[in-house]
């Protein structure tokens, strides 16, 4: 497999998957401004959409949204997504919110042309959105079952925009779960092959 990554993007949820999976793959990174990859290639080409993560699979298939790719690399290691149960309902379920309820919430902050009241506004929702992600942690190291999952992999992500980018304070439960994440092999792998220090 191939990931197109740009560098603290979305992509370092499905880096860290593919990490923490042990499952052979290689990066490409992508200039999403260019929309070029570090090989020359033309990333339009590769995904319309213009953005990561792309995951091209085994057969040249191009696997793209973080729901489906985090899920398809958890269908390889079923300890990254569990099979069965509540727990499998309760991963996709945190997927989809951490996507389309935290992710989304960014936006006003990653665009320069934002206002002021744009951006304290998004600050506000993501306090409040945080604050439901630290309640659903629990004060447990893992947000479902005992182990590292897709859905750590990806809050992880929000969770280094909002320390790293932006300075934006978290919830004490939270603050404490980045900090040890921080430090799991799989994310200090990801970090460092994204020279994100």
């Amino acid at each position: 497999m191939k990931l197109y990554y740009a560098p603290g993007a979305c992509s370092l949820a499905t880096h860290i998957a593919l990490n923490a999976g042990d499952l052979p793959h290689t990066l490409e990174k992508v200039d999403l401004k260019a929309k070029t990859t570090e090989n020359g290639a033309d990333f339009s080409a590769i995904n319309p959409k213009g953005y990561v993560p792309a995951l091209e699979l085994d057969d040249g298939a191009i696997l793209t949204e973080n729901i489906a790719v985090l899920s398809y690399v958890g269908s390889l290691m079923p300890a990254l997504f569990p099979a069965e149960g509540m727990a499998r309902w309760r991963t996709l379920e945190t997927l989809a919110f951490i996507s389309t309820e935290l992710h989304k919430s960014f936006k006003p902050l990653f665009n320069p042309a934002a206002s002021e009241a744009e951006k304290d506004e998004a600050k506000q929702t993501l306090g409040k959105r945080f604050a439901l992600m630290e309640q659903q942690l629990g004060g447990r190291d893992f947000l479902i079952g005992d182990g590292l999952t897709v859905a750590d992999c990806y809050l992880f992500v929000t969770l280094f925009w909002a320390r790293e980018k932006f300075g934006l304070d978290l919830p004490a439960g939270l603050a404490t779960y980045y900090a040890a994440l921080r430090d799991h092999p799989a994310v200090a792998k990801a970090l460092a092959e994204e020279k994100l220090g």
